[in-house]
């Protein structure tokens, strides 16, 4: 009996493994007898092609319809998931995992019945580097009629609905075109310490943008809306830009002139940047005064600041600079530069924001000291203070006290703070007197040495340079 068990036992083990190796060999071979029958079915059929390349064939300017199939077919997971060989890629939360196609790869959709394919048509140098992209559509010439209209409403329909809930980033330029990191700067209005009644005005008008589409095209004008913010280093301009990004939820383009070799550089550059974006040109006065090594020409500039290049979609373009004083008013106009955004030092209301900001603090013993100190002419910019309070986080009365201290150093050369405004284009330039008296001029020559000494100590360094805007010096401001 005990034998008879054992055989029988063996017996059903045998026919287990034989019809798993059945089910294998059948599934493997239901797979070709597939692939087979779609050859067959592709050679008994006339099919139509469609390419969609990256770029027009006239000039540089991006396509915006193969950044919407981009999109599309990024989306299509099981297609991906079904093919032979896909790319892995993290997505923007710790354990997304996000698939891409490779290069010259085949992806398959259906829709309303009929079969579709796409090529993922890469083709690259000697040097690996990619020379062009497109997609090719490929579908029978007998669905023509009835579902390519509707297909690529669907394509709009589904990309319009990633779009919206797309990750944001930051381009640079790099070897004649954009390159591109995730744009995970914090900053959002609520953190900047910037007066509330202009925090309020500059989202207003933000959000009255945004909705202006068909007023603008009723205009005739471009979409676009553009900024110029001026102050002393260290004052927060970087990070306002970071807050705005946030706000629309537009890509970063961060600009620097002194990269392009001409006018037609910069044509070109302002041709592949996507709709809905925000274009950073810092340091303007740079290139205006001829202390750069910028090759473009002020037509070419101006040019670029009146959005006559063939926008499409919605731009809004922000220009810094530590002083306006030097600059072409013909630059300054409506039209170029709509609103102007004065960044003063810091005075006790900033104070108060960066206090509460970083450590927590909405009123305190020392507030009145800090008071007076301000009203006494002491200055400081909002980066030199915010850095006392982050080292010295853990303790709010010894980050009161140490920023206390840096302003009875600073007191002695300190002039008068003019608080932070927001300007029409049309206004009269600011006055020279009023540059200085904000603390236009530079650090060196407003600070006296036991305060550099300070600050020497505590590692902190002036924003003397040109900065772009993930810069560390002006990423601390806020």
């Amino acid at each position: 009996m005990l034998i008879f068990d054992s055989l029988l036992a063996c017996f059903s083990i045998s026919c287990l493994i034989f019809l798993v190796r059945l089910f294998l060999h059948r599934t493997a071979l239901i797979h070709v007898v597939r692939k087979w029958a779609d050859w067959v079915d592709d050679r008994l059929h006339v099919h139509q092609h469609f390419k969609i390349p990256e770029f027009n064939d006239s000039t540089l300017q991006e396509n915006q319809f193969y950044r919407r199939v981009s999109l599309y077919l990024n989306s299509l997971l099981p297609a991906l998931e079904d093919s032979d060989f896909t790319n892995l890629l993290a997505g923007k939360k710790p354990n997304d995992i996000l698939l891409s196609p490779d290069d010259h790869q085949v992806i398959r959709d259906t829709f309303l019945g009929a079969r579709l394919s796409w090529l993922n048509n890469v083709l690259r140098d000697d040097t690996n580097q990619v020379v062009s992209r497109s997609f090719m559509l490929r579908f029978k010439k007998k669905d023509k009629r009835r579902i390519l209209e509707p297909y690529f409403q669907h394509i709009h329909t589904v990309s319009d609905d990633i779009e919206q809930r797309k990750e944001l980033r930051i381009h640079y330029y790099s070897n004649g075109k954009w390159k591109s990191v995730p744009f995970n700067h914090p900053a959002t209005f609520d953190s900047l310490a910037i007066d509330p009644d202009l925090k309020t005005k500059i989202q207003s008008e933000l959000e009255t943008f945004l909705n202006s589409k068909q007023y603008y095209n009723k205009l005739g004008r471009v979409w676009k809306r553009s900024y110029l913010l001026y102050g002393p280093s260290g004052t927060g301009k970087s990070s306002f830009i970071a807050a705005v990004a946030n706000f629309v939820e537009y890509d970063v383009y961060n600009l620097n002139l002194s990269q392009l070799v001409d006018d037609a550089d910069l044509t070109a550059l302002l041709l592949q940047t996507s709709c809905k974006s925000l274009i950073v040109v810092e340091d303007l006065d740079r290139y205006v005064s001829g202390k750069s090594r910028a090759r473009i020409s002020s037509s070419g500039l101006l040019n670029f600041m009146d959005g006559i290049l063939n926008f499409q979609g919605e731009r809004i373009m922000i220009f810094t600079t530590n002083c306006k004083d030097g600059i072409d008013l013909a630059l300054l106009r409506p039209g170029r530069i709509d609103v102007h955004i004065y960044f003063p030092m810091c005075d006790f209301n900033s104070f108060k924001s960066l206090a509460s900001n970083y450590l927590g603090v909405k009123e305190h013993k020392l507030f009145p000291q800090v008071e007076e100190m301000f009203q006494s002419g002491a200055t400081m910019s909002p980066a030199e203070i915010s850095e006392l309070m982050l080292v010295n986080r853990s303790s709010p009365s010894r980050a009161l006290k140490s920023v206390i201290s840096a302003l009875q150093l600073s007191s002695r050369t300190a002039g008068k703070v003019v608080p932070m405004v927001c300007e029409s284009a049309v206004s009269p330039p600011t006055p020279r007197s009023m540059a200085e008296d904000a603390g236009g001029t530079a650090w060196k020559e407003t600070m006296p040495k036991e305060f550099r000494k300070l600050y020497g100590l505590l590692r902190l360094k002036s924003c003397k340079r040109p900065v772009s805007i993930d810069d560390d010096c002006e990423m601390i401001e806020r």
